[in-house]
């Protein structure tokens, strides 16, 4: 278990303007966060800063790093640690060997992912899906799972998915990008322009008539929750939106991941006004030109933070059926199901304890 293991990893939570670099080792921070600003237009700059942000933890630990693991912007060669570019970060355009240059700075490994990849897999290892298979057990179900589809909402509409305790990267570094999937409602555009912060705000002005630019999601969800002056209804209907097409890409991720659903990221706050039409969406049917209709899923989602949806969820469904030409018995899970679920551990933690597990899984692998 990650609680015992006593290797340190240096972190850092990337963003246009703020750098957060710590330290994780046994699953928790083992140093005080040190913050330097970032300077996205300043290639040199922005290198020695990270170079200096890392020393700053090292200087604040017992023991030596065994590596270094952390998100970083796409598109990228996360496997070559090779990012592209990006467009918050104008210095890094043309391929900038983040990597490398930091092993040779420091002479220990270093992993970089995107933050949809380790949000997935911090919540594999150590949140969502133990949770959902320890409630399983405490019910006495037989049932276990062991594949995650890892959703943030926030900014934009990223994902991760983990599958049997691997987390999928692609052969191009692209495995479980869902936000360049089509988008339902709108031909011809990708589904991030109906399920991001933007797009609460796009829906919310053009159905109200509003100004929505200064607005900011906490502001839509309250002037839907009737606790701020606004149009209600297109606050609500902005959160509907957003949640069809999230489900509608949702499901079509889950007949290739066929697993748990976790949601994670800032707009989960607002879960309770876009869940139900997320999960009407997974629950809809779907048809052939002969006129028969079939679940759009094979699995029934649940809303696992629902009380009476999460104790029908963990009810033991399976039958024991015989062998032919023995008196064994096995067992029959006959009854498919998938639930969905917010994050408890929160993105920016899960995706901390994801750069850390992902860091020494690598490094078990390797030897």
């Amino acid at each position: 278990m990650l609680e015992n293991d006593t290797r340190t990893v240096l972190t850092l939570d990337a963003g246009g303007t703020n750098l957060i670099f710590s330290a994780i080792a046994g699953n928790r921070e083992v140093v005080e966060p040190v913050h330097f600003h970032s300077s996205p237009n300043d290639l040199d700059r922005m290198l020695s800063t990270l170079v200096e942000g890392f020393r700053a933890v090292m200087r604040q630990l017992d023991t030596a790093p065994v590596a270094i693991s952390f998100a970083f912007p796409g598109p990228a060669d996360y496997a070559h640690g090779i990012i592209g570019d990006l467009p918050n970060f104008p210095s890094f355009r043309g391929g900038v060997a983040l990597g490398p240059y930091l092993e040779r700075s420091f002479g220990i490994p270093v992993y970089i992912n995107n933050d949809g990849n380790l949000f997935a897999y911090g919540e594999a290892i150590c949140g969502a899906l133990p949770e959902v298979n320890a409630l399983l057990a405490e019910a006495g179900s037989t049932k276990r799972y062991r594949n995650l589809l890892g959703v943030t909402l926030g900014t934009g509409f990223g994902a991760g998915v983990v599958i049997d305790g691997r987390l999928l990267t692609g052969d191009n570094g692209c495995g479980g990008d869902v936000w360049v999937f089509r988008n339902k409602c709108h031909a011809g555009m990708i589904c991030e322009e109906s399920v991001s912060i933007r797009a609460i705000r796009r829906v919310y002005g053009e159905l109200s008539g509003e100004d929505a630019s200064a607005l900011t999601p906490r502001d839509i969800c309250e002037i839907a929750d009737g606790v701020r002056d606004g149009n209600r209804d297109a606050a609500k209907e902005s959160f509907r939106q957003f949640g069809e097409v999230a489900g509608d890409v949702i499901s079509q991720a889950l007949t290739v991941v066929d697993g748990i659903v976790v949601l994670g990221g800032g707009l989960t706050g607002a879960a309770h006004h876009f869940m139900p039409a997320l999960l009407q969406e997974m629950r809809s049917d779907i048809g052939t030109f002969a006129g028969e209709r079939f679940p759009r899923l094979q699995m029934h989602a649940y809303d696992l933070d629902k009380p009476g949806e999460c104790a029908d969820f963990v009810r033991e469904k399976s039958l024991l059926v015989g062998v032919p030409g023995s008196d064994a018995r096995v067992r029959y899970h006959h009854v498919r199901q998938t639930p969905v679920v917010c994050s408890k551990l929160g993105a920016s933690r899960a995706i901390s304890l994801g750069a850390y597990a992902y860091a020494i899984s690598e490094l078990d692998r390797r030897g």
